[in-house]
């Protein structure tokens, strides 16, 4: 048991949470503990009194049935972490957490307006996919029995959603295809080759909720990786969200 909690505890402190949400909230559904209706979204519940707020965030938290519990929890803890431990786009946990809020109301908006979908994972695994693997041009990644290579991995997730689960299902796949290269494009492509600004920086309550130093800092030499520290930060959110914890990485 303890060595279960070491790899726990190890992990990216945002993948880790997210995966454990999605998880812990999938079975207690599919088991009939709890309702499945608070996980699911319709601008109309913002409207009533009181607004369903929560729905903006748990409506990304339920998975398909049966092993798509497994399969989809797994998938996004594996993109996500890897968007977590090595993209010099997210250098402050804080930019990560922007990055989910801003790639999440880009597909609820998409969603809601041309799908009429009411829950988003598979859109958001598509997006983190899409995030996760622009950096890794030139190298090849397994899909399920499949070698492909690693770019196309969104696309096919976005191929077997069809095969799966009809065209409707290709339609929200593709909303968080949009978003994610939306953000790329207005945090990264945009400023390097169109000389202009983020248009969307982090915003600073997110710094003093999240209580992050940077990871990544630019040089003259190039980029930067800074160990994360031990030690006690500010911040209101818990320490899960701001240490990795003692021991292993994951992989």
């Amino acid at each position: 048991m303890s060595d279960v909690a070491s790899f726990y505890w190890a992990a990216p402190p945002v993948s880790r949470t997210v995966a454990t949400a999605v998880f812990a909230c999938s079975v207690a559904v599919y088991t009939g503990m709890i309702s499945a209706y608070p996980f699911l979204f319709h601008y109309s519940t913002l409207l009533q009194f009181p607004p369903a707020v929560h729905r903006l965030v748990t409506s990304f938290l339920l998975t398909g049935p049966g092993l798509s519990v497994l399969f989809e929890t797994y998938f996004i803890y594996s993109y996500l972490s890897q968007v977590e431990k090595g993209n010099s786009k997210f250098s402050k946990r804080e930019d990560l957490v922007w990055y989910l809020m801003f790639v999440g109301g880009v597909i609820i908006t998409l969603n809601q307006i041309f799908t009429g979908a009411v829950k988003y994972l598979p859109a958001l695994l598509i997006a983190v996919c899409y995030t996760a693997t622009q950096d890794k041009r030139g190298q090849t990644a397994h899909f399920y029995i499949v070698t492909v290579p690693a770019q196309m991995l969104p696309y096919c997730m976005l191929l077997l959603s069809i095969l799966l689960d009809g065209p409707n299902s290709f339609f929200v796949g593709l909303t968080g295809l949009v978003s994610a290269h939306l953000h790329d494009f207005l945090v990264r492509l945009y400023p390097e080759f169109g000389n202009g600004p983020n248009l969307i920086p982090t915003p600073g309550f997110l710094s003093y909720l999240v209580g992050t130093t940077p990871r990544v800092r630019n040089t003259s030499y190039g980029q930067k990786f800074a160990p994360r520290s031990s030690g006690s930060q500010s911040g209101p959110l818990p320490d899960s969200w701001r240490s990795k914890g003692p021991g292993r990485r994951l992989g």
